[in-house]
């Protein structure tokens, strides 16, 4: 059974890839058009700013630009007649003439209806798309502060959903021990107190810097360090009180370096399984566990054999790594029908094997949508890994990015990889 926020995961996927692919485009002039349209805004007024942006735009000097604006103008104000209202989030035009080979350019349009609400109307005529206000949608959601302290060093930092964000790092002044008696020694050691109190208000400062722009967004904040420190520097008022009360735990770690917060951020997922980093470690895991055994278990990997057990209804999770970015293209022979799939587009136009016959393209599939949609008719559960934790690193490196649990093992006990 699928889940429901798998729906969630494939949207933002496809998002996430159209931004890049509109992202890689430009014009040859200011040719470009970016049209945000807010859900509360009326068609009717839209049609009429794009009218008067015509009129405006007729003056261009460029004779190629001024009939390449005019006739994205014209695009938009046409497709805009099949709309009474906008979508309940408003939606996006890009349209406009792209460069392509040589001098030649082409009319490029894209619809988007944003997974967040757009909140102002905005018309731009660029040599490049305006992609600013979608793109603060991709942020992540899920924030995190983190700290990790002791009498020698210090790191701030952020979880974003998987990504570990270092803010600053920090090396105190604070001397070691006095070792001698006498009044020397009680002078000594009153210096090393100053000295880590100020340390200590420095890294209250850059926490508090960090966290209180975000501290209605940050879910938590996470406090780690060898020994006492950290329970001192929490007890004591180097942090706002605001701060303070996003602390959800304190933990024991070994390092107060970056790796300090990697190690912070493992025990916590430890112990807060709604975490989404813990949710894709769980993930691979299972997957993990099945690897380890002697007879490979449940686990499969590698395209083919996925794409064997999803047809056989076979996979009951199927993990996909975000950073993966493949195109499947169908061709066609005219005469026989005969198909052929290619993973990577061709140097050369595949002909027919029967009869030799220049090969139609009929499909071009985005790689992990064509998986998703196999999935799901095979009432699999899938989960989007992101490629920048650990787990996520893993499976796109060590597995091509795809992976896969079975729900049974075949009668013939031959393991697909």
């Amino acid at each position: 059974m699928l889940f429901m926020e798998d729906d969630e995961q494939i949207r933002r996927y496809e998002f996430k890839r159209a931004l890049e692919e509109l992202s890689k485009l430009h014009g040859r002039g200011t040719e470009l058009i970016s049209l945000y349209i807010p859900p509360d805004k009326q068609i009717s007024d839209v049609v009429a700013y794009l009218r008067d942006e015509y009129s405006t735009s007729s003056n261009i000097k460029s004779k190629s630009t001024r009939k390449n604006v005019l006739a994205a103008i014209e695009s938009i104000m046409a497709r805009l007649k099949y709309y009474k209202t906008p979508p309940p989030n408003g939606f996006v035009f890009f349209e406009g003439h792209i460069a392509t080979r040589g001098d030649q350019t082409e009319m490029y349009t894209k619809i988007i209806e944003p997974p967040e609400p757009i909140t102002t109307f905005m018309y731009k005529c660029d040599s490049e798309f305006h992609l600013e206000m979608l793109k603060t949608m991709l942020e992540e959601k899920e924030i995190y502060g983190l700290i990790v302290i002791d009498r020698k060093e210090a790191t701030v930092g952020f979880l974003n959903g998987t990504r570990i964000e270092v803010v600053d790092n920090v090396q105190s002044q604070v001397p070691s021990k006095h070792h001698q008696g006498g009044q020397s020694s009680r002078r000594f050691e009153r210096l090393i107190e100053i000295a880590a109190n100020e340390f200590f208000k420095k890294v209250g400062e850059i926490a508090n810097n960090a966290f209180m722009p975000k501290i209605k967004d940050i879910r938590a904040i996470f406090l780690g360090g060898p020994g006492a420190t950290k329970e001192y520097f929490f007890e004591k008022d180097y942090l706002r009180n605001e701060v303070k009360e996003k602390i959800k735990d304190l933990f024991d770690v070994g390092y107060t370096d970056e790796s300090g917060l990697r190690e912070l951020v493992e025990k916590a997922s430890e112990s807060i399984k709604d975490m989404k980093i813990s949710k894709e470690k769980d993930l691979m895991n299972r997957f993990l566990r099945e690897v380890r055994k002697p007879d490979g278990g449940l686990a499969i990997y590698g395209e083919q054999a996925i794409r064997d057990a999803l047809e056989q209804k076979m996979v009951d999770l199927l993990l996909i790594s975000e950073g993966l970015r493949k195109v499947r293209y169908t061709y066609r022979c005219p005469t026989c029908q005969a198909e052929l799939t290619l993973n990577q587009e061709p140097n050369e136009w595949p002909v027919c094997e029967k009869d030799g016959t220049p090969m139609e393209l009929v499909a071009e599939d985005d790689f992990i949508e064509d998986l998703y949609r196999l999935a799901k008719e095979s009432g699999a559960q899938v989960e989007i890994i992101s490629d920048q934790s650990e787990e996520g690193k893993l499976l796109k490196q060590a597995f091509g990015g795809m992976a896969a649990v079975l729900r049974f093992i075949r009668k013939d006990n031959v393991q697909m990889m």
